[in-house]
C-alpha cells in the first residue's frame, strides 16, 4: 500500500483517566470505564477479534461503525426493552447506566449458519438442548428462530449451555430468564424487520442483559457486524437452491481468511501476518454494512489525535451529566 493510500490512524488501546473514574475493564474490543457508582463509559476500539484472539492490526473506523449502529438499534428498540444507553458523546463512545450483567449471552438463530452449522455438519441434531430438524442444508431457515444461550467466559471460549442447565445451576432466576427470552425474540423480530427494509436478512445475533433497580435491561451493543450475521436478501433463494455460499455481511469472512491462513485459535497455531490491503478490505466491509443496514452514507470522523478527541468529548459529557 502506497504512502498516498496510507491507512488512517486506529484506536487499538486506551488508557484514560476520566473524572470520577473508579475502575476500568478491558475486553477484546471495548474498554469500559466505571464512573462513580452508576455510570459506564464504553470506548469501542478498532481492535478486531476472531476465534477469541485479538488480531494484530486495528481496523479503521470499526469502533465508529459499531458505536453508531448499536446506538441506532438501541434507540429503535426502547419500546421493547429498557436499555443502558444514555448518550454517545464521541463517535466511538457510548455512555450509560451500569447494570449487573447476567453470566449468559442470549444467542438467537433464524438460519442454520456459523457455529450451528458446524455442529450440524458434525452430526449433532441438538444445540443447547434445542432440536434441529433433519434434512437441513447450510444457511437454510429454521422453522422458528431458536435460542441457543452461551455462558460468558472471562477468558477463552464462550460455552454452549441449555435453558435447563441455566435454571438448574441457578445462573439466572427463572422469572428473569423467561423475561430475557421474551425480550430476545422481540428484539430479533424487530431487527429482522429493519434488516428486511434494507434488503438484508438478520441471520443470527446475540444479546446481553443485566439487572438494574430490579429490572432486566438490555446492555452492550446490538445488531452490529460483531454480534450479528447478515445475508443479502436478493438472490438468497437462488443461492440456496444451487447450493452456493450466501453473500453475507458479518465477521465470518475474517474467520475464513484466518482459516485459509492456518489459524483457528488452537494451541501452537501462529497468527498470520495481516497485509494493509486485507485491513482495508475489512474496514470497507464494516462501512458497507453500516450503509446497508442504516440506509445512510457513513461519515468517517478523522482526527489528528484520536485519544485527545475522545478524552475531551467524554469530559464534556461528564461535566454536563454530573452538573
Amino acid at each position: 500500500m502506497s504512502e498516498a493510500t496510507k491507512l488512517p490512524d486506529t484506536l487499538t488501546s486506551s488508557d484514560f483517566e476520566f473524572p470520577g473514574q473508579t475502575n476500568v475493564y478491558k475486553g477484546k474490543v471495548r474498554d469500559v470505564y466505571s464512573i462513580g457508582e452508576d455510570l459506564l463509559v464504553m470506548v469501542a476500539s478498532d481492535r478486531i477479534s476472531a476465534f477469541d484472539h485479538i488480531l494484530p492490526k486495528g481496523i479503521p473506523f470499526k469502533g465508529q461503525v459499531l458505536t453508531q449502529i448499536a446506538a441506532k438499534f438501541l434507540k429503535a428498540t426502547e419500546d421493547i426493552v429498557p436499555n443502558w444507553l444514555l448518550s454517545t458523546p464521541d463517535p466511538v463512545v457510548s455512555a450509560g447506566y451500569r447494570c449487573e450483567p447476567y453470566r449468559v449471552e442470549m444467542v438467537i438463530r433464524g438460519y442454520l449458519a456459523g457455529h450451528a452449522w458446524r455442529e450440524y455438519k458434525a452430526g449433532k441434531r441438538m444445540i443447547c438442548g434445542v432440536a434441529m430438524p433433519e434434512g437441513m442444508k447450510e444457511n437454510d431457515r429454521f422453522p422458528e428462530p431458536i435460542i441457543t444461550p452461551a455462558t460468558k467466559a472471562e477468558e477463552g471460549h464462550d460455552e454452549d449451555i441449555s435453558r435447563e442447565d441455566i435454571l438448574t445451576q441457578g445462573i439466572v432466576p427463572e422469572v428473569e430468564y423467561v423475561q430475557m427470552e421474551k425480550y430476545t425474540r422481540g428484539l430479533f423480530q424487530r431487527g429482522s424487520e429493519m434488516a428486511e427494509k434494507q434488503g438484508l436478512i438478520l441471520v443470527d445475533t446475540k444479546y446481553e442483559f443485566g439487572l438494574r433497580n430490579g429490572k432486566v435491561y438490555l446492555m452492550d451493543e446490538i445488531h452490529t457486524p460483531d454480534s450479528s450475521r447478515y445475508f443479502y436478501a436478493e438472490g438468497y433463494e437462488e443461492r440456496q437452491q444451487k447450493g452456493e455460499p450466501q453473500k453475507q455481511l458479518s465477521k465470518e469472512f475474517v474467520r475464513e481468511w484466518l482459516m485459509e491462513n492456518g489459524f483457528q485459535g488452537k494451541d501452537g497455531q501462529q497468527m498470520p501476518f495481516m497485509p494493509d490491503e486485507f485491513v482495508q478490505t475489512v474496514s470497507s466491509r464494516y462501512i458497507e454494512l453500516y450503509e446497508k443496514i442504516i440506509g445512510e452514507k457513513f461519515q468517517p470522523v478523522i482526527s489528528d489525535n484520536l485519544t485527545e478527541r475522545i478524552d475531551s468529548n467524554v469530559r464534556s459529557f461528564l461535566k454536563d451529566f454530573q452538573g
